[in-house]
C-alpha cells in the first residue's frame, strides 16, 4: 500500500513538473513566433484589414497574443483593440504607398457610440487619401453599421441582415428578488434623476428617470441618424421609414434603402476586391493586420520634438484606491498625474476619461490632484463613451473639456446605499446575531440589523453634504452661478451635444482635438510636440497571468448560469455599491 501510494504521488508530482514545463515552452515557442514578426516588410498592393470586433478600449499593448497561431485555449482569448492604434495605423496607411485600401470588419463592435465616432472620423479622414474602403458582413448590429456607414462598398450576405430600428436602453431591476430573499436596501440620494439606486427599489423607471432616458437616447439617435443620412446620401425622412418598419433586416430593403451597395457572398465581395486592386481572380490579396502593420516602418516623418503632450487614460468603474484590472484606482491616477506634472518635457496634459464614475471619495482625491497639476501646466479633459458622475467629478476640474456629441455625461449627483441582511439571514439561512455594545452606535453601520432614526439623518446630512461639495465645485469649474449648475445636476445625464449646448461641455470633438487644444494652451508652436500615454499598457504576457482568477471565475459563471451569468455578475456588484457613490445608473445596456 505504502509503495502505491509512492507511484501515486510521484506520478502526480511527474504531470504537475510536465504541465509547468509545457507552459513555458509554449510561452517559448509563442514569443519566437512573435519575435519573428518583430520586422514586417509590407508588399505592394496591400490591404490593411481593419477587425474590429473585439473589445476596444483607449490604448491597447504593443504586442498582441503571441500563442494565438498554436490553437488551444490561449487562441481564444479575446484581444483588446486599442483606438490610439486604429488612429494611428489609418494616419499611416493613407500615406504608405504599398496600402491601396482598407477591409473594415465591424460586424459587432465592442464599444460605445463616442469610441466608434472616433473610429468613424479616422476612416473619414483616410478617404480622403483617395483609397478605398470595402466591408463585408453575414450581418451588421446598429454599432458595427454606423462604423461601416462611411465605406464605399458595402457587401450584405443574402442571408444576413441588418440591425437599424433605432436605439433602445435597457434597465435591470433587483427589487423583485430582494423582496423575496428579504434583502433590504438602505438609500439615501440627492436628485430626482440620480437614478443608480432605482434598480434596487423599484420594479421600473420612474418618470424622471423615464424622461431623462427618452431625452438621452433622442439625442444620440438623431446624431448616429444623421451621420448616417450624408454618409449614404439619403435623407434622413427615409432612414426613419426603413428603422420604423424594420426593413433593413431583409438584405434586399437594406439595398434598396441603399444602406449597402451589395447584396452577395464573401467570394463576390473578395472578387470585386481584387478587381478594386487589380488583380486576377487565382491571385491572393496580400491582407495585412492592424498589430503587423503597426511593426511596419512608418511613413510619417519622425517627430523629433522635446515637447510632450501627456495623455492619462483613466478607463473604467472608479473603485478607490486600488483597483481591479480594467477600473479606476485613485493612487494609480495620481502616480501618473504627478509624473506628467513634474516631467518638465510635459507641457500639457490631457485627461482621457472614459468613467461612468464610483467611488465618492477616490473621485475627490482625484479632482484635488487636477487641481495641483492645473497650476504647474494646462490640464484638458477628453471625454470618451462616459464622463459620468465621477467621470465628470474629474472632468469639470480640467480648464477645458472636450466631448463628442454621443459622450454620455452629467450625472451630477451623490448616492450611498447600504443593504439590510438580517431578515435573510435569519429567514432563509437560520442564521441570527446578538452583540454587546460601549456606546450608543458601536457596530454602525452593519449589514446584520436595522439602521435607527438618528443613523439613516446622519448618513443622509453626509449624502446631503457629498452634494453640496459636488455642485460648488462643479460650479467653480464650470464658471456658473450654483443656481445654474444644480439646475443641470441632481443626478440627470446628457449626451456630449446636450452639454455643449447647456455649458458642461466647452467643445465637441474626439481625442485628437483636446490634444490640439491642450498645445495651445501651452503655447506650443504648429506640432512640435509628441504625445505621450499613461499608464503603458500591459503586455500579453503580463495580462495573462494578472487575468486568470478572473477569467476562471467567468467561465465558472457561464457554465452554471449560461445566459443569466450577466444578471449574477449585476447581483454581486450590489456588496461594491455599498457607501458614498458618485455613480451614473447601474446598468444600462444600449440596444
Amino acid at each position: 500500500m505504502l509503495n502505491f501510494l509512492k507511484y501515486v504521488f510521484a506520478t502526480i508530482v511527474g504531470l504537475f513538473v510536465f504541465t509547468i514545463l509545457s507552459f513555458f515552452l509554449l510561452i517559448g515557442i509563442g514569443a519566437a513566433i512573435g519575435s519573428s514578426e518583430d520586422q514586417v516588410t509590407l508588399k505592394d498592393n496591400s490591404v490593411l484589414k481593419l477587425d474590429l470586433n473585439h473589445p476596444i478600449v483607449e490604448n491597447a499593448a504593443e504586442d498582441d497574443n503571441p500563442l494565438k497561431n498554436l490553437g488551444g485555449p490561449f487562441a481564444d482569448n479575446q484581444e483588446d483593440v486599442g483606438l490610439t492604434q486604429i488612429r494611428e495605423a489609418l494616419a499611416r496607411a493613407a500615406k504608405d504607398s504599398h496600402i491601396k485600401g482598407v477591409y473594415l470588419q465591424a460586424h459587432y463592435p465592442m464599444a460605445g457610440y463616442a469610441q466608434l465616432e472616433e473610429i468613424r472620423n479616422a476612416l473619414l479622414a483616410f478617404k480622403k487619401s483617395g483609397k478605398f474602403i470595402y466591408t463585408y458582413g453575414e450581418s451588421f448590429s446598429e454599432k458595427g453599421y454606423y462604423v461601416s456607414s462611411v465605406a464605399d462598398k458595402i457587401y450584405l450576405n443574402p442571408a444576413g441582415g441588418l440591425d437599424f430600428n433605432g436605439i433602445s436602453a435597457e434597465v435591470t431591476f433587483f427589487k423583485g428578488t430582494l423582496d423575496k430573499l428579504d434583502i433590504k436596501p438602505v438609500v439615501f440620494r440627492v436628485g430626482e434623476y440620480k437614478s443608480a439606486v432605482e434598480p434596487f427599489l423599484r420594479e421600473n423607471m420612474s418618470d424622471a428617470n423615464r424622461a431623462q432616458y427618452n431625452s438621452l437616447l433622442t439625442s444620440i439617435n438623431d446624431h448616429v441618424m444623421g451621420q448616417v443620412a450624408i454618409a449614404r446620401n439619403v435623407s434622413l425622412e427615409s432612414l426613419k421609414k426603413v428603422a420604423d418598419e424594420l426593413s433593413a433586416y431583409q438584405p434586399k430593403g437594406a439595398l434598396q434603402a441603399k444602406l449597402v451597395s451589395h447584396v452577395g457572398y464573401f467570394d463576390e465581395f473578395e472578387s470585386d476586391l481584387k478587381k478594386k486592386t487589380g488583380l486576377a481572380n487565382d491571385e491572393k490579396i496580400s491582407f495585412v493586420g492592424l498589430s503587423k502593420f503597426l511593426k511596419a516602418e512608418s511613413v510619417l516623418p519622425l517627430n523629433e520634438s522635446d515637447n510632450r503632450i501627456a495623455v492619462i487614460v483613466a478607463e473604467g468603474t472608479i473603485e478607490g484606491a486600488k483597483a481591479s484590472k480594467g477600473n479606476i484606482g485613485s493612487d494609480d491616477f495620481v502616480a501618473d498625474l504627478r509624473k506628467a506634472r513634474d516631467d518638465k518635457k510635459v507641457k500639457a496634459i490631457v485627461l482621457r476619461i472614459d468613467s461612468p464614475g464610483g467611488s465618492a471619495l477616490a473621485s475627490d482625491v482625484m479632482w484635488r490632484e487636477i487641481q495641483l497639476a492645473k497650476k504647474e501646466k494646462p490640464v484638458i479633459a477628453s471625454m470618451s463613451d462616459y464622463a459620468a458622475s465621477g467621470g465628470y467629478y474629474m472632468a469639470m476640474g480640467a480648464d477645458t473639456i472636450v466631448a463628442q456629441p454621443t459622450t454620455i455625461t452629467g450625472s451630477i449627483g451623490i448616492f450611498s446605499q447600504f443593504f439590510n441582511f438580517e431578515a435573510f439571514l435569519k429567514n432563509k439561512l437560520g442564521i441570527t446575531h446578538d452583540r454587546v455594545s460601549t456606546n450608543a452606535h458601536s457596530d454602525f453601520p452593519t449589514v446584520t440589523r436595522e439602521m435607527d432614526e438618528f443613523e439613516k439623518n446622519w448618513f443622509q446630512a453626509r449624502t446631503d453634504a457629498g452634494y453640496e461639495t459636488f455642485t460648488s465645485k462643479a460650479a467653480k469649474g464650470r464658471k456658473m452661478s450654483i443656481e445654474k449648475l444644480k439646475s443641470l445636476a441632481g443626478g440627470r445625464v446628457w449626451t456630449g451635444a446636450q452639454a455643449k449646448a447647456n455649458g458642461l461641455v466647452d467643445i465637441l470633438g474626439d481625442l485628437n482635438k483636446a490634444v490640439e487644444v491642450a498645445a495651445r494652451a501651452a503655447k506650443i508652436k504648429g506640432d512640435d510636440y509628441r504625445v505621450k500615454y499613461y499608464p503603458t499598457p500591459k503586455s500579453f504576457f503580463e495580462e495573462l497571468f494578472d487575468n486568470k482568477e478572473e477569467e476562471m471565475e467567468n467561465k465558472m459563471l457561464q457554465a452554471q448560469f449560461g445566459e443569466f451569468a450577466s444578471y449574477v455578475k449585476q447581483v454581486q456588484m450590489v456588496k461594491k455599491q455599498e457607501g458614498f457613490l458618485a455613480l451614473m445608473p447601474f446598468a444600462i445596456e444600449f440596444k
